[in-house]
C-alpha cells in the first residue's frame, strides 16, 4: 500500500508570490501544510511515500509493537567509526574528525543546517516581579528577544522567555532551561491598601456605568469587587506526590527558565514561511538542507544562553535544557548541537529523540515523513520515499541513528527519562528503542572519560531496568519512572544527580 500526496495548486500561488518578491523586499508565502509537504516532496523528486502508522491497534495498519519483528535493519551506525570505517580509539580523534562528521551528516539528513546569516537578537527586559514558589521567594523577569527583520520586515520574530532565580541565593545558581509556555509562574498581587484603592476605583466606575449600584454597594458594605489573594495555595502534587518541578528546583537552590518555543517557530508546518525559519529565507519555501522546528528551537534556546551569560543571578557555566515529548526531542537537539549547555533532561521523546529511527516499533520515520516533516529538513522525507528519482529508500539507508545523536551530548550530564505505557507514556514512544541508544551512546562517554551506563552485554543484549530503577552513577543517565507522559517523576532525581556532578548543594 503506498500514500500518494493529491497536488495541489501551490504552484500558482508560488508563482504569484515570486512575481511579487521582484516588486517589494519580502513577500511570505502562504501554504497549506499539504502545498508545502508537496512542494517539498517535488523538489527531492518523490512520488509516493509509505503511509505513518497508526496508533490504534485494531487499524488495519497499526503500529508494530511485536518485539521479535521490531529490529528489520538491526545494525545501527557506529558512532566510534568514521565513515570510512577508521575506528575512533582516542578522544583526540572525537574531538577533531568524529564529531564533526556526525554534526555534519545530522544537519544534512535529518535536522538541516542553521544557516550563517541568522539575525542578530536583542534582549530586553520587560517586566520584573518578586514572587514566591512554596516558601522560597524568588525574583522573576520577563524578556523578549527581537530578532533583527531589517531584511525582511513583513516577518516579526519576538522570542520570549521567562528567567526565575531565588531571590535569597548567596550567588549565581545553575537553572534549567524549560521547552515551556514563558510567563510569570506566580504573580505577585496587590493586597492591602494597593488592594483597597483598586476596589474603590472600581466601584466608582462601575457607579459611573449604573448610578443605581450605589443603592447595591451601600446594602453591602463589606463586598468587595476583589478578595485578597491567600498568601499560600499549596499546589497539585505530582503523580508521585512531589511539588510541581519549578517547586522542587527553586526549593533545591536552582532557577529555571520558561522559554517559548513556538514564539521562535510555529509547531506546524504552515508556519514554515514565518518564524525564524521563514525570517531568514525571506518568507520563501524551504529548500531540503533547511532547517526544521527542531533545529529552530534549539537554536533559540541557544540564544536564550547568551542572555543568560550575562546575568549575575545565573551560573552561566551550569545552565541546562529540558523537555518533554517533542520539547523532549528538541531539548536532545538543543544539547546535542550546543555545546555550552552542561545538562539535559530528555522527558518521553521517542522518533526524531532519544529512539532509534530504524527501529519498527510504535511511530515511524513513516510518521514523521507524512506528518510532523517540518520538526526535520526536507532531506528527511527521502528516507520513506517508495517511489522516487532516485529510487526507494527506509529507515536503514539512513547514515545516524539516536544512538548517535546522545554519543553528541558527551562527556556533558545526559539524563533520558520516560514513564510507564500504563500511565500514559504510550508504547508509541517505544522506550526499549530508546534504552538500546543510550546503551550504545554509552561507549563514547567512556572513551571521553565519563562514566556511561554500568550494564551488562550491548545495545543488542543489555536487559533494560525494571521501573523506578534508575542508574544514576555516571554522566549519562536513564531512568523510567512509574509516572505517564511527563518527566515530573524523575526531576528530583534529576537534581540530585545533577548536584553531584556539579558541585551544588541544596539551601540548608
Amino acid at each position: 500500500m503506498h500514500f500518494r500526496l493529491k497536488p495541489f495548486a501551490f504552484a500558482l500561488a508560488f508563482a504569484a508570490a515570486s512575481a511579487l518578491q521582484a516588486q517589494t523586499p519580502c513577500t511570505p508565502v502562504t501554504f497549506t501544510a499539504d502545498q508545502d509537504h508537496q512542494n517539498m516532496m517535488d523538489q527531492l523528486g518523490i512520488k509516493t511515500l509509505r503511509p505513518g502508522w497508526s496508533g490504534n491497534e485494531n487499524a488495519p495498519n497499526h503500529a508494530n509493537y511485536d518485539e521479535a519483528k521490531a529490529n528489520p535493519y538491526p545494525n545501527v551506525p557506529d558512532p566510534l567509526k568514521m565513515n570510512d570505517g577508521t575506528p575512533v580509539t582516542t578522544a583526540e580523534q572525537w574531538w577533531k574528525d568524529r564529531r564533526p562528521q556526525l554534526v555534519e551528516m545530522y544537519s544534512k539528513y535529518v535536522y538541516g543546517f542553521v544557516p550563517a546569516n541568522v539575525p542578530k537578537v536583542t534582549w530586553t527586559v520587560t517586566a520584573v516581579d518578586r514572587e514566591s514558589i512554596g516558601f522560597t521567594p524568588v525574583i522573576a523577569k520577563d524578556l523578549i528577544g527581537e530578532v533583527d527583520n531589517s531584511g525582511c520586515p513583513a516577518i516579526s520574530v519576538k522570542i520570549h522567555m521567562t528567567v526565575v532565580t531565588p531571590a535569597n541565593a548567596a550567588g549565581p545558581v545553575p537553572v534549567l532551561m524549560e521547552f515551556t509556555r514563558a510567563g510569570f509562574p506566580y504573580p505577585n498581587q496587590p493586597r492591602g491598601q494597593e488592594l483597597d484603592q483598586i476596589n474603590t476605583a472600581w466601584k466608582a466606575v462601575l457607579i459611573q456605568q449604573d448610578p443605581s449600584l450605589k443603592d447595591v454597594f451601600a446594602k453591602h458594605p463589606a463586598w468587595e469587587p476583589l478578595e485578597e489573594p491567600p498568601f499560600f495555595v499549596p499546589p497539585p502534587l505530582n503523580a508521585d506526590g512531589d511539588p510541581p518541578n519549578e517547586w522542587e528546583l527553586v526549593a533545591a537552590g536552582w532557577g529555571f527558565v520558561r522559554f517559548d518555543p513556538a514564539s521562535v517557530q510555529a509547531d506546524n508546518a504552515e508556519g514554515l514561511t514565518r518564524g525564524i525559519i521563514g525570517l531568514v529565507n525571506r518568507g520563501q519555501p524551504r529548500k531540503p538542507d533547511d532547517w526544521g522546528a527542531l533545529r529552530a528551537w534549539a537554536w533559540g534556546a541557544d540564544r536564550g544562553l547568551d542572555y543568560l551569560e550575562t546575568d549575575p543571578a545565573v551560573d552561566a557555566k551550569h545552565v541546562g535544557i529540558e523537555g518533554v515529548s517533542r520539547y523532549g526531542k528538541a531539548a536532545l537537539v538543543t544539547m546535542a548541537f550546543n555545546d555550552r549547555f552542561a545538562m539535559v533532561l530528555v522527558g518521553s521523546s521517542g522518533k526524531g529523540g532519544a529512539t532509534l529511527l530504524r527501529r519498527n516499533f510504535g511511530e515511524g520515520v513513516e510518521n514523521l515523513a507524512t506528518g510532523e516533516y517540518y520538526w526535520e529538513d526536507g532531506n528527511f522525507i527521502k528516507y520513506d520515499a517508495s517511489e522516487a528519482t532516485f529510487g526507494s529508500m527506509n529507515p536503514g539507508d539512513l547514515p545516524v541513528d539516536s544512538n548517535e545523536l546522545i554519543s553528541l551530548c558527551a562527556p556533558r550530564l545526559t539524563f533520558i527519562s520516560y514513564g510507564l505505557p500504563e500511565k500514559g507514556d504510550a508504547k508509541w514512544l517505544d522506550h526499549e528503542g530508546s534504552w538500546m541508544a543510550t546503551v550504545d551512546a554509552s561507549r563514547v562517554f567512556a572513551l571521553l572519560g565519563a562514566k556511561g551506563l554500568d550494564v551488562a552485554g550491548d545495545y543488542k543484549t543489555a536487559a533494560m531496568p525494571a521501573f523506578n530503577h534508575g542508574l544514576l552513577e555516571g554522566q549519562l543517565a536513564w531512568r523510567q519512572d512509574d509516572g505517564g507522559h511527563t518527566d515530573a517523576p524523575n526531576m528530583k532525581w534529576f537534581i540530585q544527580w545533577a548536584d553531584g556532578f556539579i558541585g551544588h548543594a541544596p539551601p540548608q
